[in-house]
């Protein structure tokens, strides 16, 4: 089963599908698309994200970005899918929250996995079906229709994360800045390297942001910096045909030396090293 709304004009798509493996290649475009990865079914199943193997649980539903590589050749069983484009959903005047922006997406080194409890499977596949149905009835209003229902997935979806997956006591503005933060690392981790850059950005002093980020997990936001720098390092070397040198200018480092000195730092192996132990351990 798979479906399809796209607004030629506008560039834009939306997709559903209950076996996104199956279906990953049939829809006119998956490139810079969001996805939400719903299990459900009663068994475990695997996807490969950056190189990693995550594990999904029966009704536990991850979400991942376009700035992330990801793998279904390890997926054994179905997995259901939605995808959209910014075109279709995240314009500017969304509510921060609810937009792609929002907590759901707050970047891309921790996966927000959310599993939906019991009490409220009946609303999430209620929707669903409702969803599909929608998919069958083109008319004029069928994407401000689709639009309303995923702007409903996203905020049950964000919803459930603020219960599991975020510091009770942390505040809505505290939460704001963090998911602020997190995307704006993203953006500019190539060329902006100290906390002091993004607490300017942000109208917070680097102090703040280090204590705010103590409450909320044990990373510092400098380690969250070079974590995001060192994760697209090894996203060039496992994707791309790009030499180590070639890698060093992407990441914006002047000289490949400071480059190997960098790597061999957070990994304790350098850049060639690490390259001839994942082929040895692929």
């Amino acid at each position: 089963m798979k479906y399809e709304y796209s607004d030629p004009k506008l560039g834009a798509i939306l997709g559903l599908t209950n076996d996104i493996r199956r279906d990953n290649d049939h829809f006119s475009s998956t490139a810079n698309t969001i996805k939400f990865l719903w299990n459900r079914n009663e068994e475990t199943l695997n996807i490969e994200v950056d190189g990693l193997d995550l594990a999904l649980e029966p009704n536990q539903m991850v979400t991942v970005t376009y700035l992330q590589e990801v793998s279904f050749s390890k997926t054994q069983l179905p997995l259901s899918a939605v995808l959209f484009n910014r075109e279709f959903y995240c314009i500017a005047d969304h509510d921060a929250e609810v937009s792609c922006n929002g907590i759901l997406f707050f970047g891309t080194q921790d996966l927000p996995i959310i599993t939906i409890p019991k009490n409220q499977l009946r609303k999430f596949y209620l929707w669903y079906d409702v969803f599909v149905e929608e998919f069958s009835t083109p008319d004029n209003i069928q994407g401000d229709m689709l639009q309303m229902l995923l702007k409903r997935l996203i905020i049950m979806s964000t919803r459930l994360a603020k219960e599991q997956l975020i510091v009770k006591t942390l505040d809505n503005a505290q939460i704001d800045t963090i998911r602020k933060f997190n995307y704006l690392v993203d953006i500019h981790y190539k060329t902006k390297r100290k906390v002091s850059d993004y607490a300017d950005m942000l109208f917070k002093s680097p102090k703040t942001l280090s204590n705010l980020f103590s409450i909320y997990n044990q990373k510092t936001p400098q380690q969250i910096i070079l974590d995001r720098l060192m994760l697209e390092a090894k996203r060039l070397m496992h994707f791309t045909e790009k030499q180590n040198q070639e890698i060093a200018y992407d990441l914006g480092f002047n000289d490949p030396a400071h480059f190997s000195r960098f790597f061999k730092k957070m990994t304790n192996m350098s850049p060639s090293e690490y390259r001839e132990n994942s082929v040895i351990t692929a």
